[in-house]
């Protein structure tokens, strides 16, 4: 039988930052309400959850990095709604946020939850933010649970080799 590395769904003992954007913040605030309620549902506890605002999606992957670079946290976990516009901005703020987040989370080795919304219309962004499609959010917080479980377990299996 293989050796099989699964996380688990407990938040209790690891620490994580949200970084939300005030940018559309009617959705924003949801995904942070729905973020908060995973990770509180799971063992986490307040004193350990960091929550940094910031102003757009754009600003989100130096903020990352920097959290990442000071190796606080178990996980990270990226709040936004970025939503089409008749210009092709969107395209841009978009593309750019999910590359700079991409690119933290390989670089650094902290899990980096993807709780970015992208949507052609706000009515898809409030489904995602809590109505029909269930919330984003909540479901990034999970995923970093989940993403601190399994680092935590990779690093131990390395450190007894």
């Amino acid at each position: 039988m293989p050796k099989v590395i699964e996380g688990n769904l407990t938040a209790a003992g690891s620490k994580f930052a949200i970084v939300v954007t005030r940018f559309n913040g009617f959705i924003s605030e949801r995904l942070l309400n729905g973020a908060m309620d995973a990770l509180t549902r799971t063992g986490g506890l307040p004193d350990d959850i960091e929550v940094v605002k910031v102003p757009g999606s754009w600003e989100l992957p130096v903020v990352v990095a920097e959290l990442a670079r000071q190796k606080r946290h178990d996980a990270i976990i990226c709040l936004a709604a970025v939503i089409r516009g008749d210009t092709p901005h969107f395209d841009y703020v978009a593309g750019e946020a999910v590359k700079g987040i991409g690119h933290v989370a390989v670089e650094s080795g902290i899990p980096v939850a993807f709780g970015v919304l992208t949507c052609n219309t706000l009515e898809q962004a409030i489904d995602r933010a809590g109505a029909k499609s269930g919330n984003k959010g909540f479901d990034a917080a999970m995923a970093a649970v989940e993403m601190a479980s399994v680092m935590r377990q990779l690093r131990s299996a390395g450190a007894a080799s």
